[in-house]
């Protein structure tokens, strides 16, 4: 795994997530908050949890406290979740910016999970991980969009690299 690599990857991860909230634009909020009995409950609530998740592997991999994961009734509206998710991709973005180096991603990194356990592994396992979690529930996203009516997007790695290849030529 290089350094370029991790950068990609968050670049498709940040493509993919402005291509589902566009989407969710355009749902009603009734439809956005209804509970649809999915793992994190409906739209909102597995946003809450992807976006929290980010936020929580970011304070790790930057030597921060993390004190729990966020809950869906800390967002009560669809903006209130997008002005902290940009937040959020700011300070990941801004992380992988600051990495510059292969040897950056290899260092081990030290973490506890939400229970106090302590594990390490390779920092670019890790972002690995989040883009791969991220993508778990963009899945589980579209699904309840298609439960309810809506048209989800595409959001395939393979898409996004056919869209920075049509911006290079």
């Amino acid at each position: 795994m290089h350094l370029d690599d991790i950068q990609t990857l968050y670049e498709f991860n940040y493509w993919a997530k402005h291509r589902t909230l566009g989407v969710i634009e355009t749902i009603s909020p009734e439809q956005y908050l209804k509970d649809m009995g999915s793992s994190h409950g409906g739209i909102h609530g597995t946003l809450v949890h992807t976006m929290g998740a980010e936020e929580v592997w970011l304070k790790r991999w930057k030597h921060e406290p993390v004190t729990g994961i966020s809950k869906p009734e800390e967002f009560p509206t669809f903006e209130s979740l997008v002005n902290r998710w940009e937040m959020v991709e700011m300070g990941v973005l801004g992380f992988c910016h600051m990495l510059r180096a292969d040897a950056d991603i290899l260092r081990t990194c030290e973490y506890k999970d939400l229970k106090g356990n302590t594990y390490s592994q390779p920092l670019y396992q890790l972002m690995q991980h989040l883009v791969n979690h991220s993508s778990y529930h963009r899945g589980q996203v579209v699904t309840l969009l298609r439960q309810i009516g809506a048209k989800p997007v595409a959001t395939d790695l393979v898409r996004f690299f056919g869209e920075l290849s049509a911006k290079k030529s």
